[in-house]
């Protein structure tokens, strides 16, 4: 008889603390998405982007202020590849002299610039986007649901698929709350944030089942911790390497990916928290059993029972 290793840390014993705290925080998404929605980058809504490069790299922060006292509106202003190369986004409709507006204002400062392009992306455009992003998601979510289910059972698919849906609520609610601003490589960072989720519960489940099928105990909470801290190690390796990266992007990549950057470390960090706290936590109410994941026996041929 197999019996369980002295655990760590009895994560199954607080459980309802952290059901408590995903609730407030899915609460507190959903509220702030209903009421304050998303600050919807260029992408989505539509607008003018000007490129401009300048002779020595200039202050962000002054661009900025330059063409809001010209009254341009809702004016985001990044570096994009070299420190003298800004990329300047407008949200209002498309004029063909914007380009030369926008360089001829800067210029007043005494800078020397140049235009490198001025281009418009239109509400249609970003509406399409809007709706295959959110097409996108659901099919991801959907992908994953069938995987889980296929490779484990379908209750660790349904546990699977509420701690996905879990920490993407709870991203996109901070870019929300804070408005920060919601473009398409936040969207790919959630797709990311998915991907690296479900893989840190692939990892718990699969030591889950495992240490199911080796013991002979029926304490499912108990069953539970011993996988979870058998797995802690590597959980926590991989989170904080990964987090260290990218700290070092949200630093030092610039504006370009500063919103990547920041889905993603959330992301990570909700989803160490709902690899043990959501998707394993769940497969209680879920009443999984051993029976659950113990194929039946075969029942005898009726060659094998007539033979004497």
């Amino acid at each position: 008889m197999k019996t369980l290793v002295n655990r760590q840390f009895d994560f199954m014993g607080k459980r309802r603390i952290a059901f408590a705290i995903s609730g407030l925080m899915i609460l507190a998404s959903i509220v702030s998405l209903l009421f304050q929605q998303l600050n919807l980058g260029l992408d989505f809504t539509g607008g003018s982007l000007v490129e401009v490069r300048y002779a020595v790299a200039p202050s962000l922060d002054a661009v900025r202020q330059i063409l809001e006292a010209a009254e341009f509106r809702d004016v985001s202003v990044q570096t994009f590849g070299a420190s003298t190369e800004v990329l300047i986004r407008l949200q209002q409709a498309f004029d063909p002299e914007v380009g030369d507006r926008v360089v001829s204002l800067l210029r007043e400062g005494g800078d020397r610039v140049e235009l490198v392009r001025a281009e418009f992306v239109g509400a249609q455009v970003g509406e399409q986007l809007r709706d295959q992003s959110g097409l996108g998601l659901l099919v991801a979510l959907g992908i994953v649901m069938l995987y889980v289910a296929f490779r484990f059972q379908y209750k660790f698919a349904i546990g699977a698929l509420l701690a996905l849906m879990h920490d993407v609520i709870i991203v996109v609610g901070v870019f929300s709350l804070f408005q920060l601003e919601f473009d398409l490589t936040v969207l790919a960072a959630l797709l990311a944030v998915i991907g690296y989720s479900l893989n840190d519960t692939i990892v718990v489940y699969d030591r889950v089942r495992e240490t199911i099928r080796k013991s002979r105990i029926d304490d499912m909470p108990a069953i539970f911790n011993e996988a979870i801290n058998m797995t802690l190690s590597r959980t926590l390796a991989t989170s904080g390497t990964t987090l260290l990266v990218l700290f070092a992007l949200y630093f030092l990549g610039g504006d370009m990916i500063e919103g990547f950057a920041v889905a993603l470390i959330i992301g990570i960090v909700v989803g160490t928290f709902s690899s043990i706290y959501v998707a394993s936590a769940l497969l209680l109410p879920l009443k999984l059993q051993r029976e659950d994941l113990i194929p039946p026996p075969k029942e005898a041929s009726e060659e094998e029972e007539q033979l004497p």
